[in-house]
C-alpha cells in the first residue's frame, strides 16, 4: 500500500477545534458564537458544539456577565508545561547560579497563573540569614515584584479584567491595596523596566525583578533577586541588585530567543 500523506489522517473535527482555540490570542481575549461562526465559517451548532466540548475539558470558559467564551485555564496549564519542558527552567538555571555567585542573594524564576505568581525554580544564598525558598507558592502579584513585573505590561483592558474589583487585601503596611494606587505604580515599573517589593508581602523582606520575554516578545516569566530588608537598602538595591537583575531577564530572554 502506498503510505499516506500526514494530511490525509486529519480528524475534521479536532481541526476544526483547533481552529477556533487559535481564535483567541494577544488582542482577543472574548468572543461570541456569532462572531466564532463566522470567523470559522461553520454553522452555529456547530461552533457552539465545539465550545460545549472544550468548556468540558476546561479549555474554553464562558464569561456568566457577557456570556461570551474566552480560553480556559486548561490552556494556561499547557503553555506552562510546554515553558517548563522546551527551555525557561533549563536555560534561566545557569543564570540564576551565576546570579548568586556575584551577589549572594536568593534567586528566582516565576510565572504568572491567574492573580497569583508561582516560583518555579530558586537558587539559595549561603548566608544564614535568608529568605524562606517558595517554589511552588502561589503568592499575590500584586505585592511582589515578580508580579508587578509581569501586570506592569499588559494593556488597560487587560487589568481591569485582571485585577479584583474590591480593595486589595493589605498584607503590611507597605501593600499597595488600592486599584488606581496600584496602576500608577505598574505603569512606573514598565517604564524603568523593574519592579521593587519594598516589604509589601512580609515585612522585613525585600525584592527586585526583571521581566523575562520570549521569541515572540511576550513576557513569560520574570527572574528575582530576594532577601532581608537589612542587606537590602535602598543604594544597593539602586547600584548593585537592579543592574544585575536586569541584566539576568535580558540574558535569560536571549536565550529563549528574543531580541530588542
Amino acid at each position: 500500500m502506498a503510505k499516506k500523506e500526514k494530511s490525509e489522517y486529519i480528524i475534521q473535527a479536532v481541526d476544526h477545534a483547533l481552529d477556533l482555540l487559535e481564535q483567541f490570542h494577544d488582542e482577543v481575549d472574548e468572543l461570541g458564537v456569532t462572531e466564532l461562526s463566522k470567523r470559522l465559517k461553520l454553522h452555529k451548532n456547530n461552533v457552539f458544539r465545539l465550545l460545549a466540548t472544550l468548556e468540558s475539558r476546561g479549555y474554553i470558559e464562558q464569561n456568566r456577565v457577557t456570556e461570551n467564551y474566552r480560553l480556559g485555564l486548561k490552556t494556561l496549564e499547557l503553555g506552562q508545561t510546554f515553558i517548563k519542558q522546551m527551555g525557561l527552567l533549563r536555560q534561566s538555571r545557569p543564570i540564576l547560579e551565576a546570579l548568586v555567585r556575584e551577589c549572594n542573594e536568593t534567586t528566582y524564576v516565576s510565572i504568572l497563573k491567574e492573580f497569583h505568581i508561582v516560583y518555579l525554580d530558586v537558587v539559595e544564598t549561603d548566608l544564614t540569614v535568608r529568605v524562606v525558598p517558595r517554589v511552588g507558592s502561589r503568592l499575590p502579584a500584586y505585592c511582589t515584584a515578580a508580579g508587578k513585573v509581569q501586570l506592569a505590561y499588559m494593556t488597560e483592558e487587560e487589568l481591569d479584567n485582571f485585577l479584583p474589583t474590591k480593595e486589595l487585601k493589605r498584607y503590611t503596611p507597605s501593600t499597595i491595596s488600592g486599584r488606581d494606587e496600584l496602576k500608577v505604580d505598574l505603569k512606573k515599573v514598565a517604564e524603568l523596566g523593574y519592579a521593587i517589593d519594598n516589604e509589601e508581602l512580609d515585612i522585613g523582606v525585600r525584592c527586585v525583578a526583571a521581566p523575562i520575554r520570549d521569541y515572540t516578545r511576550r513576557i513569560i516569566g520574570a527572574v528575582s533577586i530576594s532577601g532581608p530588608s537589612m542587606r537590602f537598602t535602598e543604594e544597593r538595591m539602586e547600584n548593585e541588585l537592579i543592574p544585575m537583575v536586569k541584566r539576568a531577564g535580558e540574558d535569560i530572554s536571549a536565550k529563549l530567543g528574543y531580541h530588542k
